[in-house]
């Protein structure tokens, strides 16, 4: 137990995360990956669940016969980003460092969920007691892990976000925002800015920028979506901008969401025919967990056998802990990558972090299984 290195079978490991790479799975496009994982895991000798989410899109399960319904789950997604080089977006290799489409965020984790269940399984010769859920549709709409808490309940959740394997016992809030104005269409020489849905809607993101600098400089802002009418040479009728927040976990976020309401809405311009609209499409809240709990101290314990300082810290962004958070469950963030590295075409995380994830869970469940007071 002292020695990780023996935890855990590296190589095969290794072979795993290399095919979960090389599956494109962007969101809506998970079965391939999913039937791969289910024979794998099926073949390893676990009992799995194709829980269907919607069509050919299921999660997976993998529960013990006696805990369905409590205990801790370990829970990573296998959709991805859409693919920015649909020529080039599977494994590569440089040095520990691996490059490729989800290495991060977050086929690393999963791959190491898996291999730390599967080595429990061997040690000891039966299913382990912890539970694994692989989730499709984080990405896009998080509809897997909602489908998931439809007919499971765990008290307590790990999930393989990429952490740095820091342990994150807070989480951001999110809300995503849309942006509306809408007018009429004239002819471009007859253009006025009072009466452009364009100018309009842009005036309204830079003084939501401007509040959100001078007031709330701990929000984390994000035009993501900025687009118009196709007018031709006319004046746009309508214009439209989505935008996500991300709220500290003690952010007044319904006072933040009431002040951004009005920066955008403004006064009525009696001059103008422009109409705005301000809507919240998504308002997961945050949350912050006490450094304690069965769980947290199972971590804590095995940080300590692992000669890993513990330093806890906040999950930035949006993940699927807010539902999890919201329907009861105490989810704990902690996967190997870097955040930053999500999400973007250089995409990487290294090799010897996911083995010493895969290391971290498997002393996780083995503290769990030997541990009558486990969450």
């Amino acid at each position: 137990m002292k020695n990780e290195s023996q935890k855990i079978n590296e190589k095969r490991l290794k072979s795993l995360f290399r095919d979960l790479v090389d599956i494109y799975s962007p969101f809506g496009k998970e079965e391939q990956v999913v039937d791969y994982l289910h024979k794998y895991l099926t073949d390893a000798g676990f009992r799995v669940e194709r829980q269907q989410v919607q069509g050919n899109r299921h999660n997976l399960i993998v529960a013990p016969k006696k805990q369905e319904q409590g205990g801790v789950v370990f829970l990573g997604h296998v959709d991805t980003m859409d693919a920015y080089d649909f020529e080039d977006y599977g494994w590569r290799e440089k040095g520990d460092r691996i490059l490729g489409l989800g290495t991060a965020d977050m086929k690393g984790g999963c791959a190491a969920m898996i291999e730390a269940m599967t080595i429990a399984a061997e040690n000891s010769g039966q299913q382990p007691a912890a539970a694994l859920a692989l989730v499709v549709g984080e990405e896009e709409e998080g509809d897997g892990t909602a489908r998931l808490l439809e007919d499971y309940f765990f008290p307590w959740a790990v999930i393989a976000e990429p952490t740095s394997l820091r342990p994150c016992l807070g989480h951001f809030g999110y809300m995503e925002v849309l942006l509306r104005t809408s007018g009429k269409r004239r002819h471009a020489s007859l253009a006025s800015r009072k009466e452009n849905a364009v100018e309009v809607l842009l005036e309204g993101l830079i003084e939501i920028g401007r509040t959100v600098g001078e007031r709330r400089p701990e929000v984390v802002y994000n035009i993501r979506d900025l687009f118009s009418a196709r007018a031709g040479f006319a004046v746009a009728d309508r214009c439209e901008a989505w935008l996500d927040i991300h709220l500290p976990p003690a952010s007044p976020a319904g006072e933040i969401a009431v002040e951004l309401e009005e920066v955008f809405l403004g006064p009525p311009e009696k001059t103008s025919d422009i109409r705005k609209t301000f809507r919240i499409a998504t308002n997961d809240a945050g949350y912050d967990l006490p450094a304690r709990g069965p769980l947290v101290e199972a971590l804590r314990e095995v940080f300590a056998r692992m000669s890993v300082a513990w330093k806890p810290d906040v999950f930035r962004s949006h993940s699927d802990a807010n539902q999890m958070w919201a329907a009861g469950v105490k989810p704990i963030l902690l996967g190997p990558g870097r955040l930053e590295m999500a999400h973007s075409p250089e995409e990487s995380v290294s090799l010897s972090s996911v083995c010493r994830a895969a290391n971290i869970y498997a002393n996780l469940i083995d503290v769990l299984s030997r541990n009558p007071g486990q969450p």
